[in-house]
């Protein structure tokens, strides 16, 4: 559970602001974690599509948009996933370029928990104030980058008891009712213009070529399973899921990955088991469910993203050369403080332009 800090206030943020049913924020995301584990057999993540998910809460959107909007998306890689050109795609990406979205994301992940403790979002109720919130923040990540995978049951499971108590007073057991979309030309567009083309780049780079890169650093020959073009079929086919059912849009982020990986994860096991946890949240307690996640400690939040974010930094490792790191340096920084997409645009050019003559000057 330890991608839950990504998770879990996006998903707070569109039950409470945009108004989805919990049980279907969660159930997309329950059904690919189940869909994962024997596919892939290793713990590729499931993360909610975050340019989407923020501009539509930063917008307000309806559910119908929302929708709309992970209907395009599946429709989108479920195409870009047939065949293997996507495959294809990254045998020739430059590996600097995909360690600079790496670092981009490891450099957002920090961002979001700065965020989280500096500013908390008005969504998150029954928190320690400001200073108590940043103390525990700064003493759970101390801990957690110590201990990780010795101590990470530990805080998961007393995050969600704080949660529960605190928030879940009154908590209402069974699913909350889920809408079917009323879909029309106007959400379509609205969606593809706001919601769609922001968030492709980023899903293409970061949810198919990345976490295929990060499966083989961290798995081996067992990662090879983990390809970009499998990634955006099972990516694909979990939106159409998500819009038939007005729920959360889902990705596969290679920062989820890396958040797995940090925390102990290495099979099939932590996938099945997180998302038999969300279908059972999902199914038998969706109706009491905002008032239980809204609770939910955001030092813990802050603390797992911030160790996820570290991890996956640490994928430049393997790095040689000046030009090299430059071109991830530049992607890194540029994708998280500008936009990725014009970001790998960048290093794609620079990658060209600095190609060394002795190839061993590399």
């Amino acid at each position: 559970m330890a991608d839950l800090g990504v998770f879990v206030p996006i998903a707070v943020a569109l039950i409470v602001s945009n108004g989805l049913s919990p049980t279907a924020v969660l159930l997309p995301a329950a059904l690919l974690y189940l869909v994962v584990a024997p596919v892939y057999r290793l713990p590729v993540a499931v993360q909610p599509l975050k340019a989407f998910g923020a501009i539509a809460i930063a917008a307000g959107l309806g559910a119908d948009v929302i929708a709309a909007g992970a209907l395009l998306m599946g429709v989108t890689f479920l195409a870009l996933g047939s065949g293997d050109r996507l495959d294809r795609i990254a045998r020739v990406f430059p590996v600097a370029v995909i360690r600079g979205i790496q670092l981009s994301v490891g450099l957002l992940f920090a961002k979001i928990a700065w965020g989280l403790v500096a500013k908390p979002q008005h969504t998150f109720t029954h928190q320690l104030d400001q200073l108590g919130v940043q103390v525990a923040a700064v003493a759970l990540f101390v801990v957690l980058l110590v201990l990780r995978r010795h101590i990470i049951l530990l805080v998961v499971v007393s995050a969600v008891t704080v949660a529960v108590v605190v928030g879940g007073k009154a908590m209402t057991l069974g699913p909350s009712p889920i809408t079917f979309p009323t879909l029309s030309w106007d959400s379509f567009t609205t969606a593809a213009v706001l919601l769609v083309l922001p968030q492709f780049p980023l899903t293409f780079a970061n949810s198919c070529l990345a976490p295929a890169d990060a499966a083989r650093k961290y798995f081996g020959a067992a990662g090879q399973t983990v390809t970009p073009a499998r990634l955006a079929r099972t990516l694909g086919a979990a939106n159409l899921v998500a819009g038939a059912l007005s729920g959360m849009p889902v990705c596969h982020g290679a920062g989820g990955m890396s958040a797995h990986y940090a925390f102990g994860a290495r099979t099939w096991r932590a996938p099945f088991l997180m998302g038999l946890a969300l279908l059972v949240l999902a199914v038998g307690a969706g109706a009491g469910l905002a008032d239980v996640l809204s609770a939910f400690p955001l030092s813990v939040l802050a603390a797992l993203l911030a160790v996820a974010g570290i991890t996956h930094i640490l994928l430049l490792r393997d790095l040689r050369g000046r030009r090299s790191w430059a071109i991830a340096i530049t992607v890194g920084v540029a994708g998280v403080f500008w936009n990725l997409a014009i970001a790998v645009v960048v290093g794609l050019l620079m990658a060209v332009l600095l190609r060394p003559k002795d190839p061993e000057s590399v």
